[in-house]
């Protein structure tokens, strides 16, 4: 399936190295190129449905003998979403992948296409979001704009309009991933001081490849939460002053945003006071119908976007959040950190309401080399 690319508010998305749509999980760019086509026909040996994402392994007549290639496709939450089960395909089947080799030789394809007999399977339907409905936003009690799902509802947050982070008003062609088109245009995404860039252009060069997320099953911290395929939730808990973060692609983690007027960067969990944190202390106040977060000590062992822009432990975020209607979550972010931006610098997108539906779920235990 070839990506798509949208015209964003600051980001021309180019239509280049198109191999996954614009959801997947990683770079796809970074573990197989797009310059290696590839078509195969084999017999299935094995389906592997398992996250981030799902493989078909097949054998493939070499000579007299078989070689076992592995066939990656995208997440199980996706394929499922688009009709399919594990046992759509089946251990014997004969099966055609025309799709993409993978970087460093090894006997692995991204699949654009997969066929039995002619006919596709385990292929992706175009995933829209919802139709907006032209409701107001809900309240709560004080009547303040409710973020999470009402009382007996349920809901989350997905479809962001943007999931690359760049200052407002820049003009970068990149995908979905954050890969620039041109890694010369590095110095135009962000203020980056002298190291901060050439990091980052390394990290480019290397297309995505170190992302510690993948890599490591790294928490999405900072923006990235924000840029996740499988949404965000909030749980509002006004008796004790707090708002539960819960995150649907990252292993099922959650942040805590204080609403009780405590100090900034003070603790989240008994005994963390002096620990850097993933997603950082968040503290908010509420400036009209928006909330604005504040939050700061985080650690440096994470990617705070996708594309690997870098931050110190001295980044801090203001968040602002506001639901201008039932169906759209606007997030607004100024990045401050003296330790890898010249200046602060801010970015915004919106997300759309996915009623009536549990947060999805997708765990990184299964990520494979």
């Amino acid at each position: 399936m070839s990506r798509t690319g949208r015209l964003l508010p600051a980001v021309a998305l180019a239509l280049f190295g198109a191999v996954a749509p614009v959801v997947a999980h990683h770079a796809i760019s970074a573990k197989f190129d797009d310059a290696k086509a590839i078509t195969l026909t084999g017999i299935v040996t094995d389906v592997d449905w398992k996250n981030p994402h799902a493989h078909v392994l097949i054998n493939v007549k070499n000579g007299a003998d078989a070689v076992n290639w592995a066939i990656e496709l995208d997440s199980p939450n996706r394929l499922e979403k688009s009709g399919w089960k594990a046992d759509s395909v089946k251990p014997g089947d004969t099966v055609t992948v025309r799709g993409i080799a993978a970087r460093n030789g090894s006997r692995q394809v991204w699949s654009r296409s997969l066929t039995r007999g002619g006919q596709a399977v385990l292929a992706l339907k175009a995933d829209n979001p919802p139709a907006k409905t032209g409701k107001p936003a809900p309240k709560m009690a004080d009547g303040k704009p409710r973020l999470g799902f009402e009382p007996g509802k349920m809901g989350y947050w997905a479809y962001p309009s943007s999931t690359v982070l760049v200052e407002n008003g820049a003009n970068v062609a990149m995908d979905e991933f954050g890969l620039l088109k041109n890694v010369n245009d590095a110095s135009k995404v962000a203020p980056l001081q002298p190291w901060a860039l050439t990091l980052y252009k390394e990290r480019q060069k290397r297309f995505l490849q170190d992302d510690p997320t993948f890599i490591n099953c790294k928490p999405p911290g900072g923006p990235r939460q924000f840029q996740l395929a499988d949404g965000v939730q909030f749980v509002e808990d006004p008796a004790r002053q707090r708002i539960f973060l819960m995150l649907g692609g990252g292993n099922a983690n959650y942040r805590i945003i204080y609403t009780d007027g405590r100090k900034p960067n003070t603790g989240q969990v008994a005994g963390d006071d002096d620990n850097p944190l993933y997603y950082g202390r968040a503290t908010a106040r509420w400036e009209g119908d928006t909330l604005v977060s504040d939050t700061e000590g985080f650690n440096e062992d994470f990617w705070f976007t996708n594309g690997g822009l870098p931050h110190t432990d001295k980044l801090k975020l203001t968040e602002r959040f506001s639901r201008p209607d039932f169906d759209t979550l606007r997030y607004d972010v100024t990045i401050d950190d003296p330790g890898a931006y010249t200046r602060p610098w801010t970015a915004g997108w919106t997300l759309r309401w996915v009623a009536d539906q549990e947060l999805p779920k997708n765990f990184c235990q299964d990520n494979r080399p």
